[in-house]
């Protein structure tokens, strides 16, 4: 005889909001808490920024899983082997995430910022959600700790708001930059001369704000014209706020 089937488990896809534990949501701080798996992306070698933002607030009991990705900057986003390695990858994870699933164990992914907005757990939501159990905490996003940083609203009346990788061809960039009122441009780091130009075809370069580390210790708000002559972290956002209608 066979014992009774195990109920599956589910994979929690928390959102840890922009990097302030204060942020979090009393739904993820709960999960949390409770949790005896947790799973997280980092860089190789490095502890993980989502890893290092629960650190007070995990059971000391845990099980953990950490995702190495293979690669980073180390190739162009364009060359083949970037998409298979990162495919490779995530097909991994997701066959450990899916048989801890199916033998009715809970996992909570640390995801930094919302999940679902440019994220990595994208990528395992995908390939788990018609297997196992999925959910997924919403969170605050980097771009609004970022705006909020500024201390200014970052969109009137009808702006439109556009939200740019600067990984993006520098046309491309400015196409959209100069199409829009309000600017969100991300994934700074080694991109940032590209952005400036950019934002200068555009005629938005005066107006652009650049906000390091938001939320998170560190965090510098300054104009982007008074940063010149230097490389910013991956973790940084540049905001160009609408000027829109308003009572």
């Amino acid at each position: 005889m066979t014992g009774p089937a195990v109920a599956p488990g589910t994979i929690h896809g928390v959102g840890l909001g922009p990097g302030d534990a204060d942020l979090m949501s009393v739904r993820a701080h709960r999960l949390l808490a409770g949790a005896r798996h947790i799973a997280y992306f980092r860089k190789e070698g490095r502890a993980g920024r989502a890893r290092a933002i629960v650190e007070e607030l995990l059971h000391p009991d845990a099980v953990e899983y950490a995702m190495e990705y293979p690669v980073t900057t180390e190739i162009p986003l364009t060359d083949p082997g970037y998409n298979a390695a990162l495919s490779a990858f995530y097909e991994g994870c997701t066959a450990h995430l899916r048989d801890l699933a199916r033998g009715g164990a809970d996992v909570v992914v640390l995801c930094e910022g919302d999940p679902f907005f440019y994220g990595s757990f994208m990528h395992l939501y995908q390939r788990l959600k018609d297997d196992v159990p999925v959910a997924v905490v919403p969170a605050i996003t980097g771009m609004s700790a970022a705006w909020t940083a500024t201390g200014q609203p970052v969109t009137w009346g009808d702006d439109v708001l556009s939200v740019l990788m600067a990984t993006l061809p520098e046309d491309d960039l400015a196409r959209h930059m100069a199409a829009a009122d309000a600017l969100v441009v991300m994934k700074i780091g080694r991109n940032i001369e590209k952005v400036r130009r950019a934002l200068r075809s555009a005629g938005k370069y005066d107006a652009a704000w650049l906000v390091e580390y938001a939320s998170m210790e560190g965090q510098t708000v300054q104009p982007l014209a008074g940063a010149e002559g230097r490389v910013t972290p991956y973790f940084s956002i540049v905001i160009v706020h609408g000027q829109g209608r308003r009572p």
